[in-house]
């Protein structure tokens, strides 16, 4: 394995936008934030299965199953409120260009980097980072330009 697969298989952020994106899907908000908890809720049973994989050297017990939910306690709480709160952004946005929420999620992209070096997990492959803030950078700018548009009608 390359060793910045490693480093994408970390990121958090893509998830968020992943739920971002699942709610602008949805014509209801609840149901924006249902799937967009139901994208986290995924995301974060993948994450677990591989976690506790032998491509990991590990085997899926109740021991070990219980070992991640209490290791991982903040990640699967942030995403289970991060999940709808995204999902529901993505359609405010779709409906009023609700910008803030557009650009929380742009955001994420290009502040996790910082975030991880805070809590001592650095991204390590230096185009891993540059694509995640570019990608963030990216959606920042069209959030801003569709925004601006939408606005000046």
């Amino acid at each position: 394995m390359h060793p910045w697969m490693a480093d994408v298989s970390l990121l958090s952020a893509p998830w968020i936008v992943l739920a971002f994106l699942a709610g602008y899907t949805q014509r209801e908000p609840k149901r924006a934030a249902l799937l967009g908890l139901g994208c986290t809720l995924a995301a974060l049973v993948g994450y677990g299965l591989m976690t506790l994989s032998p491509v990991e050297n590990a085997q899926i017990t109740a021991t070990s199953v219980r070992g991640f939910v209490i290791s991982e306690q903040r990640v699967i709480l942030g995403g289970l409120v991060a999940g709808p709160l995204f999902g529901l952004f993505g359609y405010r946005w779709r409906v009023d260009r609700a910008w803030l929420g557009a650009l929380a999620a742009a955001a994420a992209l290009c502040l996790e980097p910082l975030a991880r070096i805070q809590v001592g997990q650095a991204i390590r492959s230096h185009t891993v980072l540059l694509a995640e803030v570019a990608i963030g950078l990216a959606m920042a700018t069209y959030v801003a330009v569709a925004a601006r548009l939408a606005y000046s009608r």
